[in-house]
């Protein structure tokens, strides 16, 4: 296996945990609270820091998304995106939904993941009108269920 594409990562205070993926095949890394007192979410968004900052080579999109096992309990994270020259701490929004529903995150649980992937190198162009397609102008739910 060859190595990958460099990220560095730096610690921004003790007991920061550098993003790891869990096994071999998965495509996100885990992001880490770094707390010093643990923090309740609620349906109300709040902001969890995990203590890491990234540095992200031009031309590589990093996204932030939630981790199936807390979705499958009502913990959501919102998809985020850490553009290549933020050099910032990494914070995750966290909220939950559902009756009811309330969480602890405690230093160190894994909270959100991080997934890269190539940006399309593209350049936008004003034009008069658009080619015509099949589906046309159909928006939210025009092709189905």
């Amino acid at each position: 296996m060859t190595a990958g594409l460099p990220v560095r990562v730096l610690r921004l205070r003790p007991g920061a945990r550098l993003p790891v993926r869990a096994t071999a095949g998965a495509s996100g890394f885990d992001l880490h609270a770094c707390l010093e007192t643990p923090i309740d979410v609620g349906p109300t968004p709040v902001l969890v820091p995990t203590g890491v900052a990234l540095e992200v080579p031009p031309g590589i999109d990093v996204q932030v998304r939630p981790r199936s096992g807390l979705a499958r309990r009502g913990v959501l994270a919102t998809f985020g995106t850490i553009d290549a020259d933020y050099r910032g701490e990494v914070f995750v929004t966290l909220y939950t939904i559902g009756q009811g529903a309330a969480h602890a995150v405690h230093d160190g649980d894994r909270i959100a993941q991080l997934v890269f992937a190539r940006l399309a190198d593209v350049t936008l162009e004003e034009a008069a009108t658009l080619s015509e397609t099949e589906r046309g102008d159909g928006g939210h739910g025009s092709t189905g269920r």
